[in-house]
């Protein structure tokens, strides 16, 4: 990335992309249900998209955080992608990343 992408990056200037982020379910202590659509610089990846979402107070990184078991079971486009193993992949426009916490009874 150049010095002027990178730049353009920090300041959100330029052309940006959609990613849509979903949790629901119990993660920790409490239900969520969540369905927000983040706007990220072309280039970003799984790391910046935690980092926006905290900045726009979407609790994505607290419920990884909350239920460790989701950090291997989140979802992006449908396909399993394990969070530590993939904070740097980039991600593209219109892409959807889910967490699915799982539901027990009986």
């Amino acid at each position: 990335m150049t010095f002027v992408e990178r730049v353009r990056r920090l300041l959100g200037g330029g052309p940006r992309i959609r990613v849509r982020v979903l949790l629901r379910g119990r993660i920790g202590d409490g239900w969520q249900d969540v369905d927000r659509v983040l706007s990220l610089a072309p280039g970003a990846t799984i790391t910046d998209l935690l980092d926006e979402a905290d900045r726009r107070s979407v609790p994505l990184r607290s419920a990884l955080e909350q239920s460790p078991h989701l950090r291997e079971t989140m979802m992006l486009n449908g396909d399993r992608c394990r969070v530590d193993e993939n904070l740097e992949r980039v991600l593209a426009d219109g892409d959807e990343v889910y967490l699915l916490a799982p539901v027990a009874g009986g």
